[in-house]
């Protein structure tokens, strides 16, 4: 897939099939545009067909994962330069209707399109990570933050909506009531207390960050990539279906998984007493 730098952001992949999407505009906090959020879909899309891409991350640079949105970006048609590649977009805020179709087609897209990776995807969170960041790493599978960072909507504040999905996706990591609280009194809160209610999963140094998001990626990427995936997508299933649901849902992704030559290959490293050698179909795919 292509790699390298656009707009807000830049990429590169390392072994084992690590993507790495770092957002590079530190003196804007790493805010957010409409063209940021269409290139990034574009990028996961491109992520979720390429075999050597295993895992994503996104982490941001300087003192922010991400502010929100840039909202002087957003004021401007002209809000990036053109590249001649793809036309710039309206902004679609200056209605009601147009908020709603760019919400839904853009910014509802992007977490949409993080959600509904097969793929496993963390966020790093180096530092401020508010509104459209937060929602975004809250789309993500696991969650990794530096003792620096601060995590909230805060989208009150200015009398606006958590409006990307934030407040269906904190009613799912720490229920209804925190939730609650959580958005009504505007709430941003360092790392530890982001860990201690369910939204991240570690928190480390600053200068343990991306070693300690690495070892996670990898140890991702060496898993069972075809079984990972179909477990990942049962488990987010089960979590707006009912017991029977659930269960015809897995047994349909057993019946892949079971047949697979990764389960071959687990079951014959468990006899040997060594470990198992997954993922050879993605050399031979490759």
């Amino acid at each position: 897939m292509r790699t390298g730098t656009f707009k807000g952001y830049e990429t590169w992949i390392s072994d084992p099939g690590i993507l790495w999407i770092r957002f590079n505009r530190p003196e804007q906090k790493n805010g957010m545009t409409a063209v940021v959020k269409r290139d990034l879909i574009e990028t996961l899309t491109e992520a979720q067909m390429d075999n050597a891409v295993r895992v994503i991350v996104f982490t941001g640079s300087g003192d922010s994962f991400s502010a929100g949105d840039n909202l002087k970006g957003y004021a401007r048609l002209d809000r990036e330069s053109d590249d001649n590649q793809v036309k710039l977009i309206p902004g679609g805020h200056d209605t009601g209707i147009g908020t709603y179709s760019a919400l839904r087609t853009v910014s509802q897209a992007l977490n949409t399109r993080i959600r509904e990776m097969d793929k496993i995807t963390i966020a790093a969170i180096n530092g401020v990570c508010i509104q459209t960041g937060f929602s975004l790493a809250l789309s993500c599978d696991f969650r990794i933050a530096s003792t620096e960072a601060r995590l909230g909507s805060g989208t009150l504040r200015f009398a606006l909506l958590p409006d990307e999905g934030g407040q269906y996706l904190l009613v799912q990591h720490m229920g209804l009531a925190k939730t609650m609280d959580f958005l009504m009194r505007k709430k941003i809160v360092p790392a530890a207390e982001a860990q201690e209610l369910g939204l991240v999963g570690e928190v480390v140094a600053p200068d343990a960050l991306m070693d300690a998001t690495e070892a996670l990626a990898r140890e991702m990427a060496e898993g069972p990539q075809v079984a990972m995936r179909l477990l990942k997508r049962s488990v987010y299933n089960a979590a707006e279906m009912n017991w029977l649901q659930a269960l015809d849902d897995i047994a349909g992704k057993t019946a892949v998984s079971d047949h697979h030559p990764d389960s071959r290959e687990g079951i014959a490293s468990f006899k040997e007493k060594r470990k198992p050698a997954f993922n050879k179909w993605l050399d031979e795919a490759g």
